[in-house]
């Protein structure tokens, strides 16, 4: 056994994520999923754009592209979650799924439904009591609250919710079905 552990340098570990490798045909490395956006930096402060009306904003849903799909995707969702209100369940801002697979970019404003730019979807209803997105407002004087965009690969063509079902249950059917997810984290208060 120790012959093996010191062969060719690479030891036991190695020969054996080499004999898997072999095994599948390939020594490439699956691609990871991400996320990213042109209108939001990672870690930075939301643009005033995507901030909610009432909160001086123009509550335009980022732009947002996402790459390294997994193999056996069949369709993706979007969430935007704030976990920092003060609620008890955090806030949704945006809940997006049956989004077809084929589709990995959505333009500044897909989250308005009056713009019609990802007919195929449902988006679901937010914590504003409405559907598609709605943007960042935490109270005044509360910091600044974390908005985490996730967008997720998932196993099946369509899960069989509407746009009345609460974001709770479209989170569940989401994990029960993800392959993959990535996240964009952003910031915003006042």
């Amino acid at each position: 056994m120790s012959h093996l552990l010191k062969k060719g340098g690479r030891g036991l570990a190695g020969l054996l994520c080499a004999a898997a490798l072999s095994l599948t045909g390939t020594n490439a490395i699956a691609e990871k999923l991400t996320l990213s956006s042109s209108s939001l930096q990672a870690g930075k402060k939301m643009p005033m754009a995507h901030v909610y009306g009432s909160c001086g904003g123009e509550n335009l849903s980022p732009q947002l592209s996402w790459s390294g799909v997994p193999e056996g995707t069949k369709s993706f969702a979007i969430t935007a979650y704030d976990p920092d209100a003060p609620t008890g369940s955090g806030w949704w801002h945006w809940v997006v799924f049956n989004i077809p697979v084929d589709t990995t970019n959505l333009p500044e404003g897909a989250g308005d439904l009056k713009n019609g730019l990802i007919p195929e979807a449902v988006q679901g209803r937010n914590d504003y009591g409405n559907s598609g997105y709605g943007g960042a407002c935490p109270p005044k004087g509360h910091g600044d609250h974390r908005y985490r965009f996730r967008v997720y690969a998932l196993k099946v063509e369509s899960l069989p919710l509407d746009e009345n079902t609460s974001p709770a249950k479209v989170g569940f059917n989401i994990n029960a079905n993800k392959l993959a997810e990535a996240e964009l984290e952003v910031l915003w208060g006042h």
